[in-house]
């Protein structure tokens, strides 16, 4: 019965030590780093920054980890207008520090925004953070929680009637099965999936770390991609546990199809829909591999089984083993871009002609980025937005990739090449806190006051 009653209303847990002016700050630089669980100590307030009374069309929301790993963290909201391009216009803090933001995603009517942290775990705090943003210029926090079986979140999609689907890798202990977490319009966690004999069994056979998530509303199917086992990134380890699967899921039932396999794949970190393909094609990303796989999850294979997944381009020695590989496609269908961390590059693909797949980029080329990792096409399509950041664990961990902590803003030129333009630099703007950690970014446009774009 309790169980029943907290996963209706999802659990939220508060600090377990609670901040004590002058008593637990210095706590900070006496208390080491344990190999995992860290000491759960209070965040240090953030410093206090001067709002903007900017309203621009276009705004960035950049989820965003303080350096020190001891103030709290926060969103941080930008104008991403040409005229004003780059400058603050607020600071919104969530209750924690350490969390490591992650991913972040909206709701489908631009009212509410959700990030995951990659290491809330870690210090024992809950692991996804809602912020309301009625006020777009002004988003505020308003509730965290946790779920029950699962934690590291990742990738989220918003559902049609209100509340997101987001994929936790990692079970409540970062090893594997992690879930696929459903909420409520009031955000709260509903259901882990899967929950029948079937689907459970599946998962507790096979690494199951659902980090890529895709769904095809209109057809009826889901598509996870599994990348890493979390807790296999911190010290002590063997190794990273790293997947080569894909699955595929009915919405309606939320249960697993299919198993799909990328042979020797080395992690699939995302997988995508692409806009407008008849056959509801999807790209994944096998990181080892450095290549781009297509998933058509109506065919079926030798075996059988629905879901098919072929190889559609190498990305080349750069992008072999470069820790992360994330994607994003064009509303079109036309144009893919992806991001090769520790290479420090993003590739682009022109996709128009699958069977004739080009690549758009200078595969030598050196491009002003360290570490890119979340990418994101402008609603208008007319620039891509980059996050220079990824994951650094520190001494408990053995994954620290490079950053030179900025968000790029890259035009997109009508043949889909990329130039290079501007930046935000977060390492300068939150220097009084270690620097800035951004690792996602979600863009609101409200050019057309009757037709606004979140995404």
């Amino acid at each position: 019965m309790w169980f029943a009653l907290l996963m209706a209303l999802g659990i939220s847990l508060p600090p377990l030590i609670p901040s004590i002016p002058g008593v637990t700050e210095p706590l900070y630089d006496i208390v080491p780093p344990l190999p995992i669980i860290q000491v759960p100590l209070p965040p240090l307030d953030s410093p206090p920054f001067t709002a903007s009374d900017l309203k621009p069309k276009k705004i960035g929301y950049f989820w965003t980890g303080a350096g020190d790993k001891r103030h709290k963290d926060f969103l941080a909201t930008y104008s991403l207008d040409d005229d004003t391009f780059g400058q603050l216009i607020y600071v919104t803090d969530v209750p924690s520090s350490g969390n490591d933001p992650h991913h972040l995603g909206p709701s489908l009517d631009g009212k509410t925004l959700v990030g995951g942290g990659l290491l809330s775990l870690l210090k024992l705090q809950d692991t996804a953070f809602y912020f309301d943003t009625s006020n777009p210029y002004r988003p505020q926090f308003l509730k965290s929680n946790r779920a029950l079986l699962s934690s590291i979140t990742d990738e989220i999609r918003a559902k049609p009637d209100g509340g997101f689907f987001i994929t936790y890798m990692g079970s409540a202990a970062g090893t594997s099965p992690g879930r696929l977490v459903e909420t409520d319009a009031n955000f709260n966690v509903i259901h882990e999936w899967p929950e029948d004999v079937e689907g459970t069994l599946n998962i507790l056979g096979e690494q199951f770390s659902p980090h890529g998530l895709s769904i095809d509303f209109e057809k009826d199917i889901i598509l996870t991609s599994d990348f890493v086992v979390p807790v296999t990134i911190l010290k002590p380890t063997v190794g990273i546990a790293r997947a080569n699967t894909l699955r595929l899921w009915e919405l309606s039932s939320r249960k697993i199809i299919s198993t799909i396999e990328i042979p020797d794949g080395g992690g699939i970190q995302d997988v995508k829909f692409i806009p407008g393909n008849p056959e509801s094609a999807a790209l994944a990303t096998a990181v080892h591999l450095g290549q781009v796989w297509i998933i058509y999850p109506f065919r079926k294979g030798a075996n059988g089984k629905q879901g098919v997944a072929e190889l559609l381009y190498d990305l080349g020695p750069r992008a072999r083993d470069v820790i992360a590989i994330y994607s994003d496609i064009s509303q079109d269908g036309r144009f893919a871009y992806f991001t090769l961390t520790t290479s420090n590059h993003i590739a682009a693909l022109d996709i128009s002609d699958l069977n004739n797949v080009k690549r758009l980029d200078d595969p030598d080329e050196q491009q002003p980025t360290v570490g890119p990792h979340y990418v994101k096409l402008t609603p208008d399509q007319q620039h891509l937005v980059v996050t220079d950041y990824f994951v650094q664990t520190g001494d408990i961990g053995i994954v620290n990739t490079p950053a030179d902590y900025r968000a790029l803003y890259i035009d997109v030129n009508n043949d889909g090449s990329l130039s290079f333009n501007r930046s935000i630099d977060f390492l300068t703007e939150f220097s009084n806190r270690g620097g800035g950690r951004p690792h996602s970014a979600v863009v609101f446009d409200l050019t057309d006051p009757e037709n606004p774009f979140y995404y």
